[in-house]
This record gives structure tokens, C-alpha cells and sequence, in this order.
């Protein structure tokens, strides 16, 4: 049988598009199987350790650089069903993460539709300090102020006292806040939504904003399923 040739670093980095100090970095943390060494101490990379890095590379754009790492590392252990229950957990929490979406989508839209200041359970009885406004919403009072910080809340202000007076509009802003940030959306994003809200009543930036996640997740699965898939080829030829 012929010898599988060696391959150079610079052979593994043109591959996979990335630099050969990378490719060394990946043998040393163990993305990589074993690496021999030649007399002199250089690397004798083998095909293997291509099929390696490929699936790496692939695991890395649909679970992230750190689960893709300790999956292959433990490959690499021979522990293939640690590296499955790493994959299964991945998944799970993918799945999750889109429950929580539309879950947050269905709650926005009611959310999104308290204009009136009239509607039940919506309008204090008497402008709420921030500590009732912040217990109506479900947060800490320091988180009213945070927002406050950012731009996405402009409570009144009591005359003499300057204490913070929320009213209902304030409340239908803070809960569209929470619910936005447990979805994981950064203040930044959370700007235009209630810009859109207050400027027009209407949701457009609302329904952009979860559109966005939700070609993220679509995104985010695909490259799941792409990394998967080389895994299993690369588990099933070292089993072979």
C-alpha cells in the first residue's frame, strides 16, 4: 500500500483559507489529530489532518469556534459518544433559542399593539415611580435606568423633586425592552423598534428586527446540518 504523502502547513492553510500559523495553533489544540515530526522538528501533516480541519472549519460556522473545538478534541480522545452528546446539546439549545423567538414574537405583537392608553392592565391609575414601574415590568429599577442611560426611555420628570414619573407609554416601552433583550437583542437594535412604535404606532422595524433573527437561526441550522454532516464522514473513515 502507498504512503499517504506529508503535507506542509502552508498545503492545510491554502485548504482551508486560513494562515499556517493557524494551522498550528490548531494541532497544539488538539482540532487536530496527533501530528508526527520529522528529524529536523517539522510537522508531517497527513490527509487526515485535512479532513480534520475541514470539519473543524465546518463545525465552527454553525456551533462556534469553542464547541466545534472540545467536539473535535474529543474525537480525537476516542471519545466519540462526549463529542455526540456536545452536538445533541448544541442542537438542543439551538431549538430552544427559536422557541424563545417566537415566543418573544407573539409577546412583542401584544405588545406592540398597546397604544392605547385606555387599554386594561395598561394605564396606571397614577404616574409609577421606578420602582412600581420597574416591579409592573418584571426588572430592577436599575435596569429602567439603564435604558434610561441609552436613549430608550424618557420618563417624566416630577417637578422639584426631579423623581422619575412612568406612565403608560414608559411601561409599553420598558416591557418592549425586557422582552427584546431576553431575546438576546443588543440596545442598539432596540432603538428603531421603539422609534418606529412611538414615530407611527406601527411595528415595521419590529417585524424587521425578528425577520433578521430569524434568517440568522435559518442561517445558523444550515450551517449545523453542513458541520454535522462532515463530522459524521470524518468519524465514520477513522472507524474504518
Amino acid at each position: 500500500m502507498t504512503a499517504e504523502r506529508a503535507l506542509r502547513p502552508v498545503d492545510l492553510a491554502r485548504l482551508a483559507g486560513v494562515s499556517t500559523q493557524l494551522v498550528r495553533d490548531y494541532a497544539d489544540a488538539g482540532v487536530l489529530p496527533p501530528v508526527e515530526r520529522s528529524p529536523s522538528g517539522y510537522r508531517r501533516f497527513r490527509p487526515v489532518h485535512a479532513r480534520a480541519l475541514l470539519t473543524y472549519r465546518a463545525l465552527a460556522r454553525g456551533f462556534g469556534p469553542e464547541t466545534a473545538r472540545e467536539i473535535m478534541r474529543a474525537v480525537h480522545a476516542d471519545d466519540v459518544p462526549g463529542a455526540l452528546a456536545l452536538v445533541d446539546a448544541a442542537h438542543a439549545e439551538l431549538h430552544a433559542r427559536r422557541e424563545a423567538l417566537r415566543a418573544t414574537a407573539e409577546a412583542l405583537q401584544a405588545v406592540a399593539g398597546e397604544t392605547s392608553a385606555d387599554e386594561p392592565g395598561l394605564r396606571p391609575r397614577v404616574p409609577l415611580t421606578v420602582s412600581e414601574a420597574a416591579a409592573r415590568v418584571g426588572v430592577r429599577p436599575s435596569a429602567l435606568r439603564v435604558w434610561e442611560s441609552a436613549g430608550l426611555l424618557a420618563p417624566a420628570r416630577e417637578r422639584g423633586t426631579d423623581h422619575r414619573r412612568y406612565g403608560a407609554a414608559d411601561l409599553r416601552d420598558a416591557r418592549m425592552i425586557s422582552l427584546l433583550r431576553q431575546a438576546g437583542y443588543p440596545l442598539a437594535q432596540i432603538r428603531p423598534v421603539l422609534e418606529d412604535l412611538r414615530g407611527t404606532g406601527g411595528s415595521e422595524a419590529l417585524r424587521t428586527a425578528l425577520d433578521r433573527r430569524k434568517r440568522d437561526l435559518t442561517q445558523t441550522s444550515r450551517a449545523t446540518l453542513e458541520g454535522t454532516s462532515r463530522l459524521h464522514a470524518y468519524v465514520t473513515d477513522a472507524e474504518t
